[in-house]
């Protein structure tokens, strides 16, 4: 499922990112205020446990003791509390990274970090970055890994499409990870039964499978670390992530010598 921000009224949503008048807090009854950081942070809390599929207005209400209904004084809909709740979580990663070690090891950590945050909060994973929310948060995540990527001497074009291929990358990969773990917990099979039935019935239906398609055989498996627990699919995905980074870091280094 894929979800798209910034679908809600532009000038509440954009009002709210930034924090205009969002501090006023209106008071109900006898109970204090909530705020727009409460809220938003219940509705991450739900996001994170149980997907955005469980996410509701009502959802967050119930969590905080309050009604749907109250809620609407601070954040106006649902599409407005997705952006705020975006912005928010990308505001927990890191604003800057030492680089006195270099340009690529400042990177590998933004990386690794932009790696941890995605499986932290998977949800975000389901928001396309075609609407983005242009909020405070996400201005100031460029801005950090701008200034790694700046820091490579490249032009201004050539860095944008190396911050592109990294997030596509760590995002890429990460999304496997993320979704074989919700496999695991949503689907009654595990993983290693899964693939054991299905190579079982592949070696019986299709006994030519290896002459039918040898670059895929030839492309093969890696036998798995005896000391890793990991599920076969997150750590493939989790190598696809360490190897693929240091080809694009390795590239970035070509081009700058070159």
């Amino acid at each position: 499922m894929v979800v798209f921000a910034a679908q809600g009224d532009a000038r509440r949503s954009m009002a709210l990112l930034w924090r205009e008048g969002a501090s006023a807090q209106v008071k109900s009854g006898p109970r204090p205020a909530l705020s727009v950081d409460e809220i938003v942070d219940a509705a991450i809390a739900i996001a994170d446990a149980d997907g955005m599929a469980a996410l509701s207005m009502r959802a967050v209400g119930d969590r905080l003791g309050r009604t749907a209904m109250a809620l609407y004084t601070y954040v106006p809909s649902k599409a407005e509390l997705l952006d705020l709740m975006v912005d928010r979580a990308l505001a927990e990663l890191a604003g800057e990274y030492d680089l006195e070690a270099g340009w690529r090891a400042a990177a590998t950590a933004f990386a690794e970090d932009l790696w941890t945050f995605y499986l932290r909060h998977p949800w975000q994973l389901q928001i396309s970055y075609a609407r983005p929310v242009l909020g405070p948060g996400e201005f100031a995540l460029q801005e950090t890994v701008l200034r790694i990527l700046f820091a490579t001497g490249l032009p201004a074009h050539r860095v944008r499409w190396v911050l592109g291929s990294v997030f596509s990358l760590v995002r890429g990969s990460a999304q496997i990870a993320a979704e074989a773990r919700l496999a695991a917990r949503e689907i009654d099979v595990s993983e290693e039964e899964w693939w054991y039935t299905r190579s079982g019935m592949l070696t019986e239906l299709a006994p030519d499978l290896a002459e039918r398609f040898p670059m895929v055989t030839k492309l093969g498996g890696m036998e798995p670390d005896p000391d890793d627990c990991t599920p076969y699919l997150e750590r493939e995905a989790r190598l696809t992530f360490e190897a693929g980074l240091q080809i694009l870091f390795d590239g970035v280094e070509a081009a700058i010598a070159g």
